[in-house]
């Protein structure tokens, strides 16, 4: 696709532009709008009465904590058990630069643009305004996917600054950029003049490292550097996450994740895969979209996976949450999907929870939230020739061509109150989900700080030492 460049003026905000059809009109669930205006003292009490060898303060502190570079995530859980009913909600990754505002009903009918002007008055302004003002440049909203959401951002970021907005497309592997780093700023093309940027809200999701510089003068949000450090690389966040989870014990609390294995070389998966015995994920590093996951439950699929031409050379295997008789059991013993409320038909499906949060000034707040379901019915059993994706795969993503995607909306549930109630989750799974996003949205932005050194340059040594995979080593733009 060829890429272009636009500019947005304040006023042209069209909610019919920016949401899905079902959503545009959907009424929020008064339990999710509920959770939403809960404060961070009455979440500390509730989830503390709940688990009572967890810190208070300790609690507190991250719930405050002020995010460096990972300021704006979305992470997607699962709703677990044991066959003793132990709940947990399951962290399977946390994304830099999201989706989900076109989903998300309005939390306050009175405001048209949502929590698209929520992430931009709390989170983008103060990020551009903490250093520099107009005489540094424009500022734009650059994209390789999700018009839907990324034009609505610069629609939203137009009407709270009051000036026009660059909407930039910059696909992966195009012949022709209207981008360029010169002097340390990052310019665009608009109108056969190069503009200098002074900060550009990103929605760049497919190796983003590859076009953007990780030390810029242009503040971009979300820096590249949170992809690298974990929001879209889950081998770093992995380690992200063990790391964290060392300096967290303390208080009581833990990011929840499958177990997980890092640092694979593909002829190391099927000895993993039979250690966990015989169902695992497999999952390239650093796709998204659901892209390049793989779930194993019979040889057929490994076999699949293994004849699959896959650019790198690393991996990570997780152990599968899957129904309780084929699920992998690992050390904390044998999850299995809640899933949804059965239908009329007597079916569940697998179903997940994407949370939206920022950093803002009184620390991580949630922002939106939706949930997806799989294509098929969650099986009690499995034979040989079973495709676990359609029961486990959960993203509404449809990759069509390079570049191009789809979206299989007829998946989506919304928080509103037609589809809540099917999720079988109440308010302790969302302030769970909202804990568990926090600690996992910290982890990588301590990870992120980690990797610049003392000078503020970005460590390629550390790094390596973190990620020692050439392909993608050769792809940073440093």
């Amino acid at each position: 696709m060829r890429n272009s460049t636009t500019s947005v003026s304040p006023g042209s905000f069209k909610a019919e532009a920016h949401w899905y059809p079902k959503a545009l009109n959907a009424t929020i669930h008064p339990m999710v709008s509920f959770f939403l205006n809960l404060d961070r003292e009455r979440i500390v009490s509730r989830y503390c009465h709940l688990n009572p060898l967890v810190d208070p303060d300790g609690l507190r502190e991250i719930l405050a904590y002020q995010c460096k570079y990972f300021l704006w995530g979305g992470a997607d859980l699962i709703n677990a058990t044991t066959a003793q009913g132990r709940r947990r909600m399951v962290i399977i990754e946390n994304n830099s630069c999201p989706s989900g505002q076109k989903s998300m009903p309005l939390l306050d009918d009175h405001q048209e643009e949502g929590s698209y002007r929520l992430l931009v008055e709390r989170t983008f302004r103060p990020y551009v305004e903490r250093r520099g003002n107009k005489k540094d440049g424009r500022l734009a909203v650059i994209y390789d996917k999700n018009p839907m959401e990324s034009s609505g951002y610069a629609a939203t970021i137009a009407d709270v600054f009051q000036e026009d907005v660059l909407y930039i497309s910059d696909y992966y592997g195009a012949d022709e950029r209207k981008l360029k780093v010169e002097n340390d700023w990052l310019y665009a093309l608009h109108e056969g003049e190069w503009v200098r940027l002074r900060a550009a809200f990103r929605y760049l999701t497919q190796r983003p490292w590859t076009r953007l510089p990780l030390n810029c003068k242009t503040r971009i949000l979300n820096p590249i550097v949170t992809c690298l450090a974990g929001g879209r690389n889950k081998m770093v966040a992995a380690k992200a996450y063990d790391f964290y989870n060392g300096e967290i014990r303390k208080w009581g609390l833990k990011i929840h994740t499958p177990e997980t294995i890092w640092d694979v070389s593909r002829n190391e998966i099927p000895l993993w895969v039979a250690k966990l015995g015989g169902q695992a994920v497999v999952k390239v590093p650093y796709s998204n979209a659901g892209q390049g996951v793989y779930t194993i439950t019979n040889q057929g699929e490994l076999d699949a996976f293994m004849a699959e031409p896959i650019d790198y050379e690393r991996f990570i295997v997780q152990s599968l949450i899957g129904n309780y008789g084929w699920s992998s059991t690992g050390g904390d013993g044998k999850f299995f999907h809640v899933g949804t409320i059965p239908d009329k038909k007597g079916r569940t499906f697998v179903s997940d929870v994407r949370l939206m949060v920022s950093s803002t000034a009184s620390g991580i707040r949630p922002l939106a939230c939706y949930s997806r379901r799989a294509e098929q019915a969650l099986s009690d059993q499995l034979d040989a020739g079973t495709d676990s994706w359609a029961m486990l795969g959960t993203n509404l993503s449809e990759k069509l061509a390079d570049n191009q995607w789809g979206s299989d909306t007829n998946r989506l549930l919304l928080m509103d109150r037609r589809d809540f109630n099917k999720l079988g989750i109440g308010l302790d799974d969302l302030i769970e989900a909202y804990i568990q996003t926090v600690l996992s949205t910290v982890a990588i932005d301590k990870m992120a700080t980690k990797l610049f050194n003392s000078k503020g340059k970005f460590s390629l040594r550390l790094f390596s030492s973190l990620n020692d995979d050439p392909v993608l080593l050769s792809e940073i733009l440093a």
